[in-house]
């Protein structure tokens, strides 16, 4: 088989733009090769399907696939909502640092309770000061909840999750399997992936940043939340080029009609954990007896194998756990954690994602097995640690007007500009074709 395993090379793709993100880690390089590695297997993937006589070339932008690693979307006339919830952050404990992730409002009830206090930033500090930072990171996982304290590279090396992440692959493939894809007329060397109809169970923000880019070669990706979810900061962000729906997985009804969905597509993604979909009556076993010919890609924060496959985790957390926050202190010099410039892992990890989704489709293409991918952003974090910081050029502080698309987005939230995209294949031109939209806003159903 021939999959993607590794980042590509600088050779295998042509880069223009300049500049860099300023850090401690080679995060520019790291979004040159990133978006790279998903143009590039599509790139294999229209030679597969005789789209075209052989692969288009690959070239990024190196300043806007930087700017995509941030914010892709600029309101006009109106702001986006904050990010944070007010109490989640860094805080300073009794023996050193601990970040809180509390956007999600079970998780910040997780973090209240461990804590024993009231839901004020003043509150949560002076709690925290009597606790060791690695009890509480502890309490609040038992309770359900988000939390990593700051660990150096060496201790999280020696850790033993630390350990496990370093030995495991870039992409986990398992359970190859010989699947039939789907006729799709539609498709050609400039929407090489019309038709195919994307499933994804995601939700903040590597996974959303994979079906994303999918999108952006003319793929229809459906977008399934809980009802009435929502991520108030990121779905402008995310929401692009999909259709937004929602269902209660939990019950009889909802299940029926998310398998009736997964029987007709083509690419499945989600970040469950490993038992999450399995109580829900969707494991594997159901999934496969469902939809024999899909291809799944899937992500958790930190790694398959070890003590912590199954928890909670985001890119800030991982930031912390795996050594990056400590290095970019002593590099910023700064006397608090100092994280990337830049959500990094998970956009990395996201078109990472959306390179091993579209290595499957063109394995399956040329007659191959097809496996399953997984991919964790503790990998990912490994993947930046090991590399050198080779980007030129001047800082990138943020976007210039020069840096969008003349025409506007009309988002569900209101009017807006799209940076300009990162990736191109010769005849193939990244574009999408629907505005970023809220959650709950489409029919849970294909549109075609």
């Amino acid at each position: 088989m021939t999959l993607i395993s590794s980042l590509p090379s600088a050779g295998r793709f042509a880069v223009t733009g300049t500049g860099h993100l300023p850090s401690a880690y080679a995060v520019t390089p790291l979004a040159n090769a990133s978006v790279a590695a998903a143009g590039l297997e599509l790139a294999a993937l229209i030679e597969a399907l005789n789209l075209a006589p052989a692969a288009p070339e690959v070239t990024v932008d190196q300043r806007l696939a930087s700017l995509w690693f941030n914010h892709s979307f600029r309101p006009s006339g109106w702001e986006m909502p904050s990010l944070w919830d007010p109490i989640a952050g860094n805080y300073e404990a009794a023996d050193g640092w601990i970040r809180l992730h509390t956007n999600l409002p079970h998780h910040r009830d997780a973090a209240l309770r461990a804590l024993g206090c009231s839901g004020t930033r003043e509150a949560v500090a002076e709690a925290l000061r009597s606790w060791d930072a690695e009890a509480l990171e502890t309490a609040v996982v038992r309770e359900g909840g988000a939390a990593a304290m700051m660990r150096s590279r060496a201790d999280w090396l020696a850790h033993p999750q630390g350990k496990a992440v370093a030995g495991e692959p870039l992409i986990h493939w398992a359970a190859p399997r010989n699947i039939t894809l789907r006729h799709r007329p539609e498709a050609s060397v400039y929407r090489p992936l019309a038709g195919l109809k994307v499933l994804d169970l995601t939700r903040v923000l590597a996974g959303p940043i994979a079906t994303r880019t999918l999108a952006g070669f003319g793929a229809e990706v459906l977008r399934i939340d809980p009802i009435g979810w929502d991520e108030p900061g990121t779905i402008p962000e995310i929401s692009l080029g999909k259709r937004m729906a929602c269902l209660n997985l939990k019950t009889p009804e909802g299940r029926t009609r998310f398998e009736a969905l997964l029987a007709e597509a083509d690419i499945l993604v989600h970040g469950y954990r490993k038992d999450a979909l399995e109580n829900l009556g969707l494991g594997l076993t159901r999934r496969d007896r469902v939809a024999p010919n899909r291809i799944e890609v899937t992500l958790n924060a930190y790694g398959w194998t070890g003590p912590w496959t199954g928890r909670r985790g985001f890119d800030s957390l991982v930031q912390m756990s795996s050594g990056i926050a400590h290095a970019g202190m002593g590099w910023a010099g700064s006397d608090r954690p100092y994280p990337l410039p830049v959500q990094a892992l998970d956009h990395a990890t996201g078109y990472l994602l959306a390179a091993a989704a579209l290595s499957a489709l063109a394995a399956a293409a040329r007659g191959e097995a097809a496996p399953h991918a997984r991919l964790s952003l503790a990998h990912t974090a490994e993947l930046l640690a090991s590399r050198e910081t080779t980007a030129q050029g001047p800082k990138i502080t943020g976007p210039a007007d020069a840096d969008y698309t003349l025409l506007p987005e009309e988002s569900g939230w209101g009017p807006g500009q799209r940076l300009q995209p990162p990736l191109r294949l010769e005849d193939t031109a990244m574009r999408w074709d629907l505005p970023a939209s809220r959650c709950g806003t489409s029919e849970a159903s294909w549109s075609s």
